[in-house]
């Protein structure tokens, strides 16, 4: 059974982004997703409440992004600044908790959202195919921070890490084995 690939909703309501992730949010969207994140904290956004309620699965590419983004925040020094994950199903506070990063990303439990406003758009995560270096990339940097957040999670993530970071190097380097061309003069 194929789970359906993640969209997000975004809406900004004063200071404060709002994100309702549905679908699987893994790996293969995490490119789009870390994009998304990093152009509203270049817009100065630093809070960021996200709608867990409708996401089916949250693996550890997304959650490192979402607790990197945590990391950013937390350093700012802002009193407001911050990331609150509504509504996340058992499953993923699980996941969040075996992690260890609840410390940075508050689990808030509230009524059901409504319906998002007309100002929200849809982004639908995935569309632009990420090559093989920038999911590695992407992926590497996230378990790089769940790996700084919680010792043990080094333990859990360091073979994952290593892995990519071989891969992402022999996509990177230049093809060794490659035929040189020869121009004929």
């Amino acid at each position: 059974m194929s789970l359906p690939k993640a969209k997000v909703m975004v809406w900004v309501d004063g200071a404060n982004v709002w994100l309702r992730i549905t679908g699987h949010a893994n790996f293969t969207v995490a490119p789009d997703f870390k994009r998304l994140l990093h152009e509203l904290h270049d817009k100065g956004y630093r809070r960021f409440l996200v709608d867990l309620s409708q996401c089916v699965l949250l693996d550890s590419t997304f959650l490192g992004l979402l607790c990197g983004l945590g990391v950013k925040l937390h350093q700012s020094g802002s009193p407001e600044a911050g990331v609150d994950l509504l509504n996340p199903p058992p499953r993923i506070v699980q996941l969040l908790e075996n992690l260890g990063v609840c410390q940075l990303l508050r689990i808030v439990h509230t009524p059901p959202a409504g319906p998002a406003p007309a100002s929200a758009s849809e982004s639908p995560l995935g569309q632009t195919p990420a090559d093989r270096a920038e999911l590695a990339r992407t992926s590497l940097e996230a378990h790089q921070v769940l790996m700084q957040l919680s010792p043990a999670n080094e333990a859990r993530f360091k073979d994952v890490a290593r892995f990519l970071a071989e891969d992402l190097q022999k996509l990177e380097s230049p093809n060794p084995t490659a035929p040189e061309k020869t121009s004929t003069n």
